[in-house]
């Protein structure tokens, strides 16, 4: 038994992500995409149909998991109207605009007893997996720094969504809920958020810089985005640094499943997800070594959203987790607005 799936979008997230991790889940089957780029989506396979208008979508019985993959300011309505077409849901992050918007489509799905996910595919990147396993397996003792850094250099402002100062865009959308959601896949929710989001490239409409600390009693966490700032592996600050009461772990290069799919790589493929970085170990009389950086798997979240719809079991990234995160994005945004620290959870 198979799976149909229809994708909305075929522009970057749903061409260089959705669509070759969907292809390579078993118990999927890509449909349909809806775009305007036929010519593309007959090169990738022929069999898939290119559909001009999301309703048409919708109503197609062979479909049963719709996702979204389009521009962030869509995602809530476009969720809401699959999931009142029957249809099970995967939503790109970020889940919604608001904290408001989140959990109105997470009743939705509850009430009309559909299944609801965010695509958080970075759960699954090698430089994650290697520094969750370290902290889990007690390598640094109990963790009271944890910073993780999102960095990319682009000095030069596009001509794009992203970056036009519509709703949805600017760099905290776009990466953060990767950085939260890690943050709180290791730690749970926070007890309260500061932040300072800005725009510091000249001429810019949307924010390019974010910097984020995440409030617990025992531990501070501190996520950064920036649009301006080569990453680790340029010389830049490390993806992951975390200092505990028995050492420190530095994990100073990005996952490379995305410069993988970019370049034609796919699941299977050898060496896809093989991560070249260590992880660099420094334990409290300051010897430093180094272990090997686990495999990267982003195919795993479409191969577990495959299994929770064949058996009933959890999706790989619950409806409530998704909540929380937005609601982290949302107090930042309260934060960076008010210059305050916000207490969670928020009414």
């Amino acid at each position: 038994m198979s799976i149909g799936v229809g994708l909305i979008g075929y522009g970057m997230a749903g061409r260089v992500f959705h669509a070759p991790l969907i292809r390579a889940a078993a118990g999927l089957e890509l449909k349909a995409i809806v775009t305007s780029r036929e010519v593309e989506v007959a090169a990738l396979d022929p069999a898939i149909a290119c559909v001009e208008q999301v309703e048409d979508l919708l109503a197609d019985p062979a479909i049963d998991l719709v996702v979204i993959a389009t521009p962030s300011a869509t995602h809530a309505a476009l969720a809401a109207d699959a999931l009142r077409s029957g249809k099970h849901v995967v939503v790109d992050k970020p889940f919604a605009l608001s904290l408001g918007e989140a959990r109105e489509l997470a009743a939705l799905a509850q009430s009309v007893d559909r299944r609801l996910a965010v695509f958080h595919n970075r759960r699954f990147d090698s430089d994650f997996l290697s520094i969750k396993t370290a902290i889990e397996t007690g390598a640094v003792g109990r963790v009271t720094h944890f910073e993780s850094h999102f960095d990319r250099f682009r000095p030069e402002i596009r001509d794009r969504w992203r970056e036009d100062g519509s709703a949805g865009s600017g760099v905290w959308f776009d990466l953060g809920p990767h950085l939260v959601d890690q943050a709180l896949a290791l730690f749970g929710s926070p007890d309260a958020v500061s932040a300072d989001i800005t725009a510091l490239r000249a001429g810019s409409s949307a924010d390019d810089w974010a910097h984020v600390i995440l409030r617990y009693a025992d531990k501070r966490i501190v996520l950064h985005a920036s649009l301006n700032a080569p990453g680790g592996d340029q010389g830049g600050a490390p993806r992951f640094t975390v200092h505990g009461t028995e050492g420190t772990l530095i994990k100073r290069q990005l996952d490379p499943q995305e410069a993988q799919l970019i370049a034609g790589l796919r699941p299977g493929d050898r060496g896809w997800g093989v991560d070249d970085d260590p992880v660099e170990h420094r334990d409290g009389d300051g010897c430093m070594t180094r272990h090997p950086a686990e495999t990267g798997c982003q195919e795993r979240f479409y191969a577990g959203v495959a299994e929770a719809l064949l058996t009933g079991g959890p999706l790989p990234v619950s409806t409530q987790d998704a909540v929380a995160v937005q609601q982290v994005i949302e107090a930042a945004w309260l934060s960076a607005r008010e210059a305050r620290a916000v207490t969670l959870p928020l009414d």
